[in-house]
């Protein structure tokens, strides 16, 4: 009874990404099995702002931080909170679970199941629906021949071992797939068709079903794993703890998939499988010469529309599984909508600029610096884009690095003369990368970058960038959040990055902008939107930067706009306006105005080793058998591929989990919030300064 009491208080609930997280006063009555929340506590006695039903409802803590949980109601309304404290967000939990699951049993009760039940595959209702009308004689039972076994009167429900458990999911598996087969097979026109708005919600919710149960699944292989962990020795596993069964990924065009025995898999499947546990590896940061490393030949531009077409209804039968607002994080996507690189290299492609980004610190004042450093940040998302379909990069895997370098001839870098832009003809630029070879080591600058996957769940990367011989280097972290909005995808990239300059003694904090996939059914394109903000505190610079998305009727599409001010005065120092994907107009205070066409900004290509020289965790490396079959266009071989490195993963997960084994990151370093690279050159030339200052 005690734990059955009213309770009250103060969260936060997260409104939309306009509002954000606003404080409520919510309060839990047990009686009626309601959670409510009044704007605050003295408007209690009037009606409440919101209410959920708590009976069936879904209580989860998040994974995100120690402060969050979702209350997922049977309506399908969702609830997100955020307590004050870890302690404060456990009291509130247990209670709503207990409450949550007393007036879930007290309907179970108050209602009996019937007799005999069947999910009728038309509309249930009265015999006027329009289901009804459409097919009046079918149902599953009939149609799929499904039933429901009941235990004979008296005799108990025996207890599952978990090889018997690992049976019964693979029978689970088996005839969900039967029923999707079943779905896919029929025709595309007539009374009963493979689109029918009924079997594509019976599909959608088998799916969700089925993940239902693996999560159920998981649970209980880490709870068998906990209570035998204290009479194994150290690093056992258990048997049955491996997979026996594939959730993820069953169908392809609606067609099961067989699985080949292990014997069958091709070598660099079994590979991709055998490779240690990352942890067993060396952690150790490695020094890579950026001498080894030799310009990038790879030009996958990302323009071929025919797997988009011919793969419409994979898309679909996605589509049927997803909701609105639906997290994407764990989310296995489709391998046809794949761009031939991972998302650590695209991050390395916003950096194809290399002279605008070392001709920031050439600025001769605190505002020509911050101008310059907005010039390159709007003109870095263009290459960032291999090509104007909407294609998702590989998820990086945890542990996955990459490594490159730019070589930028000191004469084509911008000094105090206001020349900031250079534009080569492909042609030209062709023969200034060959004589970057002929050039001594004085005669141009290096750009070196590192990236670095750094967390699972939530996605986090860390990347950082230097070029020593300018004292400069930008250090950012990036958890990209995505959801499905109906015929889009939304990407959130959160995080932050700072750039220093050493020589002036300034840092610029910056963030990154919302991605869009648009058109997702028919030709995707990809949107930016968003605000974004640049300041550096010491000079009391800052830029404001809208990307906006296209109206709904009519405007421009791509269109950006922003200013750069000092804060003190409240003085506009520039304005800026155009297309981060075609052309942009800088309007400076003393009425300048300067055009720069993204299409014609001459590209630096980026150096990367061999694949012969790189570490099994580099991205190429790593993915090298993935972008192959990409290239050659065999989907099925690269998904087999991609599913063996996912699973690789999951398996190393999960044995962590076990062993309670934290992860060990190679080059980046957890600082509070953020990811900050392990030896950042304003380290170096600090200690570097110390030494000099000792020694006179």
């Amino acid at each position: 009874s005690d734990h059955m009491e009213n309770i009250y208080g103060y969260l936060m609930k997260y409104t939309n990404l306009v509002t954000g997280w606003q404080y409520r006063f919510f309060v839990l009555n047990n009686d009626a099995g309601l959670l409510e929340y009044f704007v605050n506590e003295q408007s209690r006695h009037l009606k409440p702002r919101g209410t959920l039903q708590l009976a069936g409802a879904v209580i989860s803590p998040s994974d995100e931080d120690s402060h969050t949980f979702t209350v997922n109601a049977a309506s399908g309304e969702q609830y997100k909170l955020r307590a004050t404290d870890a302690k404060e967000r456990q009291h509130w939990v247990s209670r709503l679970q207990i409450c949550t699951q007393h007036h879930t049993e007290a309907i179970g009760k108050n209602n009996p199941p019937l007799k005999s039940r069947s999910f009728s595959l038309a509309s249930q209702g009265s015999a006027n629906s329009p289901g009804v009308q459409r097919r009046p004689s079918q149902n599953a039972v009939s149609f799929f021949n499904v039933g429901h076994h009941r235990l004979p009167a008296g005799k108990r429900v025996p207890i599952m071992q978990p090889d018997h458990l690992v049976d019964m999911m693979s029978q689970a598996e088996g005839q969900q797939r039967d029923l999707i087969r079943s779905i896919e097979c029929l025709p595309v026109s007539g009374h009963l068709t493979s689109l029918d708005q009924d079997l594509l919600m019976l599909k959608a919710t088998s799916m969700a079903t089925m993940n239902c149960l693996n999560d159920c699944f998981h649970i209980l292989q880490l709870q068998h794993a906990s209570q035998q962990k204290g009479s194994l020795p150290a690093g056992t596993t258990i048997s049955w703890l491996e997979p026996k069964i594939s959730l993820a990924n069953h169908f392809k065009n609606g067609a099961a998939q067989n699985f080949p025995a292990e014997i069958n898999k091709p070598a660099s499947v079994r590979e991709e499988q055998s490779i240690a546990e990352p942890c067993q590896l060396t952690r150790e940061p490695e020094e890579i010469n950026p001498d080894e490393e030799l310009e990038d030949i790879c030009d996958d531009k990302e323009d071929d529309l025919g797997a988009v077409e011919e793969q419409r209804s994979v898309i679909l039968h996605l589509l049927s599984q997803l909701k609105l607002g639906m997290d994407l994080t764990r989310v296995v996507l489709p391998t046809f909508i794949l761009e031939k690189r991972s998302l650590l290299e695209m991050y390395a492609d916003f950096m194809s600029h290399p002279d605008l980004f070392i001709a920031i610190t050439n600025g001769t004042t605190p505002e020509e610096r911050m101008i310059r450093f907005v010039e390159y940040y709007l003109t870095s998302f263009h290459e960032g884009r291999k090509g104007a379909i909407a294609k998702k990069p590989y998820n990086p895997i945890i542990g996955e690095t990459f490594h490159c370098s730019w070589r930028m001839p000191k004469s084509e870098v911008a000094t105090d003369d206001g020349s900031n832009f250079s534009a080569h003809s492909p042609s030209e630029q062709g023969t200034l990368s060959k004589n970057l070879e002929s050039q001594t080591e004085l005669d141009y600058y290096t750009v070196k970058f590192v990236a670095e996957q750094v967390s699972h769940h939530p996605p986090v990367s860390g990347f950082y960038a230097e070029c020593v011989e300018r004292k400069m280097c930008v250090n950012a972290h990036v958890w990209t959040k995505s959801k499905f909005l109906g015929m889009s995808i939304g990407v959130t990239m959160v995080g932050e990055g700072l750039l220093s300059l050493l020589e002036h003694g300034e840092e610029y904090t910056f963030s990154l902008p919302c991605a869009y996939a648009r058109s997702i059914l028919t030709v995707p394109w990809v949107e930016l939107g968003g605000k974004v903000n640049i300041n550096c505190a010491k000079t009391g610079y800052s830029a404001s930067i809208n990307f906006h998305t296209k109206p709904f009727y009519g405007g421009k599409l791509h269109r950006v706009t922003g200013e750069v001010k000092q804060n003190t005065t409240n003085t506009v120092a520039c304005r800026v306006q155009g297309e981060w994907n075609s052309v942009l107009e800088f309007t400076y205070s003393d009425g300048e105005t300067k055009y720069v066409d993204l299409t014609k900004l001459s590209v630096t290509r980026k150096r990367v080793r061999p694949l012969e020289k790189q570490g099994p965790f580099e991205s190429r490396k790593l993915w090298q058998h993935v972008t192959e079959s990409l290239r050659d266009g065999d989907i099925d071989k690269a998904t087999e591929h991609k599913r063996a490195l996912e699973e690789r993963q999951r398996n190393e997960e999960r044995l962590r989990a076990e062993t309670e084994t934290p992860w060990c990151t190679k080059y980046f370093l957890k600082e509070g919030d953020g990811w900050v690279y392990h030896k950042p050159l304003w380290k170096t030339v600090s200690a570097a300064q110390t030494q000099q200052t000792d020694a006179n």
